[in-house]
């Protein structure tokens, strides 16, 4: 039995133009075409569809959904482990930020005065002055350090949640980069590595490729920040480094 473009649309969630699409790119061509030459979607079509849904829910570009699906050695059953380990991990994630809104409205029903603690544990424990005495420490007297001062100073607390998203939406991508098996040393790893240093210099400070480099040693040797990393996806810290090392040869740094 097959299916009409604007059933699949209907099943999926989709608009037709998103199904036209993917035919254009050939990343889901229909099995059929009708006498007309209309579109036709039989079982196998829908399966494949499902697949990049999913995958596309999970933050992955077309091109890459594409790979991905048209590895010849890839096994239907690996696709779905996959999905199923970052949706997991993306489930856990909302469930928390779903308690924490409930404890939040459940106190200011009853006039409950929350900490600071309490109001911010929805983002983690990821606190920017967590490692503050440590870095006046390692790098009070640079001007490094005083800039990295200078700009925390003057955030707000938009600014903090803001600078937390977009960390974890950079989490969610890198894991998923290496869910799917991309090497440190590949130009989606390195990419994203760049992502990482421009973080930085944006919130913090100029980053130098070699600053970030030492940066990335630090991540991979210090247990704390290797803990940060790897809770993002186990081996992640170790990962990171070598895309930055990689990263910084490809920018001559």
């Amino acid at each position: 039995m097959s299916h009409s473009v604007g059933q699949v649309a209907g099943f999926a969630g989709v608009t037709v133009r998103t199904l036209h699409h993917y035919d254009a790119i050939g990343l889901l061509v229909p099995s059929e075409r009708s006498h007309a030459g209309h579109r036709r979607y039989g079982d196998a079509d829908l399966d494949r569809l499902q697949q990049i849904l999913f995958y596309r829910e999970l933050g992955f570009p077309l091109d890459e959904v594409a790979a991905l699906l048209d590895d010849p050695d890839a096994d239907p059953r690996e696709h779905l482990r996959r999905q199923h380990e970052l949706l997991t991990a993306r489930i856990e994630k909302l469930r928390k930020m779903a308690e924490a809104v409930e404890h939040a409205m459940e106190a200011r029903t009853m006039g409950i005065n929350l900490t600071p603690e309490e109001r911010f544990e929805v983002f983690g424990d990821k606190d920017p002055e967590q490692y503050a005495e440590e870095a006046e420490r390692r790098w009070g007297g640079t001007e490094t350090y005083a800039e990295s001062q200078r700009r925390a100073a003057s955030y707000t607390k938009g600014d903090w949640q803001r600078m937390r998203a977009e960390v974890a939406d950079w989490g969610e991508r890198y894991a998923a980069l290496m869910a799917a098996g991309e090497a440190p040393a590949g130009e989606a790893a390195m990419d994203l590595a760049e992502e990482h240093r421009l973080h930085i210099d944006g919130w913090f400070y100029p980053c130098s490729y070699a600053a970030h480099r030492d940066l990335g040693d630090l991540y991979a040797a210090d247990e704390r920040f290797k803990a940060f990393y790897d809770a993002m996806r186990p081996g992640l810290a170790e990962h990171l480094r070598e895309a930055i090392r990689a990263n910084a040869a490809r920018h001559g740094g």
